[in-house]
């Protein structure tokens, strides 16, 4: 990743505080406090935290405007959320009918990264869409401190109502072939997880990046297939995994865990130093070639 640090050049106590901050439990005061003892030489605290804060310049393997690709933004009706939820809808520039992934953010709103993550899927052959769970308080507003406190502000039941309706809405488009899957990041892993519970047959395909898991009483209901990707030194994530593989296996769900060594929470999201080039890429080729067996008639490798 150009002009940033790795997560290997800061102490993994810095990063344990930066995920309790980022997740609500700790203030950024806090977060800060605890931060001074790394700030070392001429290296300030606020020095520090723009280092490994995200850095969304970044965030831009695929362009809006690439020729591959057609992106809009759309607006989907959400009667039982708050109204209305807007996000990025992105589809091959070729080709009338298209396999559909609905894509969920971090607990930001729908930063730069998500919009290049639902873009990268279009180029892939599938039409995405990545709605905003913050639209009713304005949308991402193009920070992330910013994003997480109004998130915070958002009912969740009504937020998670707008997602269930916008990935309804995405699967029975038009241009869709109905075959729906989701990927989510953090938040928006738990958020994966969610839909596959309340969506049952209706999703084929589900992948939680370093994902909240339901309850074993909400895994009875799982009837997608599952891509599970997790981090070695996410133990927030990790704690919750051997009561979850218990409840798949209890209840047949078909599921691929995989555990990447070495790397934190985040490790997918290319705007910050937690990510991990080798493991970034290697969970992403496996989750492509996950979506396209699942998601593209007659796919062959």
């Amino acid at each position: 990743m150009k002009d940033r640090k790795s997560a290997g050049e800061y102490p993994q106590e810095l990063w344990n505080l930066f995920d309790r901050f980022v997740h609500g439990d700790m203030d950024r005061r806090a977060f800060f406090e605890g931060a001074a003892k790394f700030a070392i030489g001429a290296l300030t605290v606020e020095a520090l935290w723009q280092n490994i804060r995200p850095n969304y310049a970044l965030a831009n393997e695929v362009p809006p405007d690439d020729k591959r690709i057609i992106v809009q933004e759309i607006t989907v009706r959400s009667p039982k959320g708050n109204g209305t939820i807007r996000g990025q809808l992105a589809k091959p520039a070729q080709g009338k009918v298209h396999p559909v992934v609905f894509v969920v953010h971090e607990n930001r709103g729908l930063n730069p990264y998500i919009e290049d993550v639902g873009r990268r899927l279009a180029v892939a052959g599938f039409m995405s869409f990545a709605p905003d769970g913050l639209t009713s308080v304005g949308g991402y507003p193009g920070d992330d401190e910013r994003g997480g406190e109004l998130f915070k502000t958002v009912d969740p039941a009504k937020m998670k109502e707008d997602f269930l309706a916008a990935a309804r809405w995405l699967k029975y488009l038009p241009d869709s072939t109905n075959k729906l899957g989701v990927v989510g990041f953090c938040f928006g892993g738990g958020i994966a997880n969610f839909l596959a519970v309340k969506l049952g047959y209706r999703l084929r395909a589900a992948v939680p990046f370093y994902g909240i898991q339901p309850t074993a009483e909400e895994t009875s209901h799982i009837k997608a297939k599952l891509l599970i990707h997790d981090a070695s030194l996410d133990d927030r994530i990790l704690k919750g995994w051997p009561a979850y593989e218990i409840a798949l296996k209890a209840n047949n769900v078909k599921y691929t865990h995989y555990t990447y060594e070495g790397v934190n929470h985040g490790f997918h999201n290319d705007t910050t130093p937690r990510y991990d080039e080798t493991a970034a890429k290697l969970a992403w080729s496996r989750t492509l070639e996950f979506f396209n067996r699942t998601l593209k008639p007659n796919f062959h490798l």
